[in-house]
């Protein structure tokens, strides 16, 4: 508290100072207001060298010096805490100085917030910041009210948006209403100052909620209606592609979204978009269809471009030669780019006259550049067929020639099936050896029981065409039929060297004198007396054997156990 300093007696001072006195001197001893003055006691009681604050304030309406009032206050003092300010009443109110975004100067008027009238130092306490954010306050829900745009800064990123600093009051920007594009890059937005629509207060807790893209939508829409109505098909636009799917892509045309369909990149095949176009790319596109009411257009680009199936047949003659990459593989053939938009399909039949290819993988891989032939064009159905073993000789052409009937080859047994075996003359070239075939003598279930695959054996050419590419081939037609001789070789009652060879449940099979087999029947032999059979017939164990008939047309010798 500042010093009074008298040069009176104690006992004068106590016995002439009023009440109204002290209550003036009070006033002019607050040690943060006030500066030290030395004064003399007469002064005091008669006041006639007291300077009276507030000499040039207008008091005005006392009425508002209440509570959570908003009133005008000037600046008479401040220190390195607070402001002291005159609001026209007996006492000064504080506001600390960090309230101030600078440092006021004495003299100077501002509008203060009551927050206390007397707080326990007697001090009225008040504040600029909330009087600040009062009156912006209003003012934003003037503005909300009204509908009009308010201007702010966006200041930093929160989670589910970013702030936006309206002037003492801070606002929400969800993440959703920053633009009308996606966005990936938050920060490009810190520190923008732009314009603001207010789509949401609430009062009680104080919140604003602010949209940047309510604004730009709308004067999207102005634009995008304008460019609709100017649109034409045909129209050539440049846009930025904005987004890609598996069905195609989206091209930002400023204003707009327009759609560029798969089918319509680009006359060639491809399997997604994204091989032919990158997001942020400047593409030209062509205007193929468009409804106003709906804001829908579709787009294209390979429209920018000569269809490439116009004069297809000067450009690929049949019969011409021409060079292409592999571009999709199925199981039925290869698909052919000739050039962007024009495919052709070789089949698999025609990619080799002798090779019997399972799939065209197990030759030719995706991208591979080869050489094909022209064999046919359908320009209605945009069809090309190819050939690749078209550019070799057919080596089926001279085959009958190569292979003549009943001339003797050797050949590797390629495949076995349950009808014969496949044998590989030359490379490609296979001829069968029907089950039929294989032996004059023995009765064979499956040809594995004589060949093995990759085992080389001799055959005789049976039949040959080169029309339907095929090649029959025999084995036992090698040797002479043993059944032509069997009737003076083996006569009824003659005892023959018998090897046992199998015991089925008709009887027991035994091989005879040149590979021929005969059959012991065991129709009126025991059930029991059959399994003792087994302990005397053992496998490969010779017996002599009388012949009970020869059968040479159904080709059987039956052999009697007696």
């Amino acid at each position: 508290m500042a010093s009074l300093v008298t040069e009176t007696n104690n006992e004068k001072t106590d016995q002439n100072i009023t009440l109204e006195n002290k209550k003036q001197l009070f006033n002019y001893l607050d040690k943060d207001v006030l500066q030290i003055k030395t004064i003399q006691l007469d002064e005091i009681l008669s006041g006639s060298n007291l300077e009276k604050p507030n000499d040039d304030i207008d008091f005005g309406d006392l009425s508002n010096l209440k509570p959570n009032n908003i009133i005008k206050a000037k600046v008479v003092f401040k220190n390195e805490k607070f402001v002291y300010l005159d609001i026209g009443f007996k006492t000064e109110g504080i506001i600390p100085i960090s309230e101030f975004s600078e440092s006021p100067n004495v003299g100077e008027e501002h509008d203060v917030f009551i927050q206390d009238l007397e707080d326990r130092h007697g001090k009225m306490r008040l504040s600029k910041e909330k009087a600040e954010f009062i009156s912006r306050w209003n003012a934003i829900k003037e503005i909300y009210k009204e509908e009009k745009l308010i201007t702010g800064k966006i200041i930093k990123r929160i989670k589910g948006g970013m702030v936006v600093d309206l002037g003492t009051v801070q606002a929400f920007l969800p993440g959703s209403q920053i633009d009308v594009k996606p966005i990936t890059d938050f920060d490009q937005y810190i520190n923008v100052e732009t314009e603001f629509k207010i789509v949401k207060i609430n009062e009680m807790r104080q919140n604003v909620v602010v949209s940047r893209k309510a604004i730009l939508a709308g004067s999207l829409e102005e634009k995008r209606q304008e460019v609709m109505e100017s649109l034409e098909v045909g129209t050539v636009l440049e846009g930025v592609v904005k987004n890609i799917t598996d069905f195609g892509a989206f091209i930002d045309l400023g204003g707009f979204d327009g759609l560029l369909h798969i089918t319509d990149i680009t006359w060639s095949r491809i399997n997604h978009p994204s091989e032919k176009l990158k997001i942020g790319e400047t593409v030209q596109v062509k205007v193929i269809d468009f409804d106003v009411e709906k804001f829908r257009v579709s787009l294209g680009m390979k429209q920018l471009t000569e269809e490439p199936w116009k004069n297809i047949s000067e450009k690929y003659p049949v019969d011409s030669i021409i060079n292409g990459k592999v571009v999709n593989i199925m199981n039925y053939g290869l698909f052919v780019e000739l050039e962007e938009g024009i495919e052709g399909l070789v089949h698999i039949s025609e990619i080799s006259w002798i090779k019997h290819l399972k799939h065209p993988s197990d030759l030719y891989t995706l991208g591979e550049e080869i050489e094909c032939k022209v064999l046919s064009i359908n320009e209605s159905e945009r069809k090309i067929s190819l050939g690749i073993k078209q550019l070799q000789e057919n080596p089926w052409d001279k085959i009958e020639s190569k292979f003549e009937i009943n001339s003797t080859h050797k050949g590797v047994v390629k495949n076995l099936t349950q009808f014969g075996a496949f044998i590989e003359l030359e490379e490609g070239i296979d001829g069968l050896a029907h089950i039929s075939d294989l032996s004059w003598v023995r009765i064979v279930k499956h040809p594995n029981e004589i060949l093995k695959v990759g085992e080389e054996i001799e055959v005789k050419i049976l039949e040959v065409s080169s029309n339907e590419r095929k090649l029959s081939l025999g084995i036992k037609q090698l040797l002479s039929n043993p059944w032509d001789e069997v009737e003076s070789k083996f006569t009824v009652g003659q005892k023959v060297p018998s090897v046992v060879n199998k015991i089925i449940d008709k009887g027991i099979i035994f091989t005879l004198e040149n590979d021929i087999e005969g059959i012991a029947p065991l129709k009126n032999v025991s059930t029991e007396d059959r399994s003792k059979l087994k302990d005397v017939y053992i496998i490969d164990k010779e017996f002599n054997l009388s012949v009970e008939a020869v059968d040479v047309e159904a080709k059987k010798i039956i052999l009697s156990l007696d």
